[in-house]
């Protein structure tokens, strides 16, 4: 993929589940409407009210393409519905990158286990 989507949000951590299934919903939604999911993800340590959502695509074209589908989807507007009824997402930023070639998806190397 060529560019990443960032999206960091602020949510209010007494919503912890409702951010958890807003992020589900998007697990059906962005793939349907042409948007690689690599993943949402929820605090779990430290900071309590910081959760991202990464999603890939081809080119900012590609990206553009999925947002009119997006807004063309039944059920990605009922998620967006969802958000600004139970205010559950404070605030929301986007950032495009891209991965730097040969670092993403790298598995880890295995050691043998040490011997006493």
């Amino acid at each position: 993929m060529a560019i990443t989507c960032f999206i960091r949000y602020q949510i209010d951590p007494f919503q912890r589940d409702a951010f958890d299934e807003y992020a589900r919903n998007w697990g059906r939604i962005i793939p349907r409407c042409g948007g690689h999911l690599i993943g949402y993800f929820l605090p779990h340590e430290g900071t309590n009210d910081i959760a991202w959502g990464l999603i890939a695509f081809d080119s900012l074209a590609a990206y553009e393409a999925y947002r009119a589908r997006l807004r063309a989807d039944t059920e990605a507007r009922d998620n967006f519905m969802l958000a600004q009824t139970k205010r559950f997402i404070l605030r929301e930023e986007r950032t495009f990158t891209e991965v730097v070639e040969g670092t993403l998806g790298v598995p880890p190397v295995r050691r043998a286990a040490a011997t006493e």
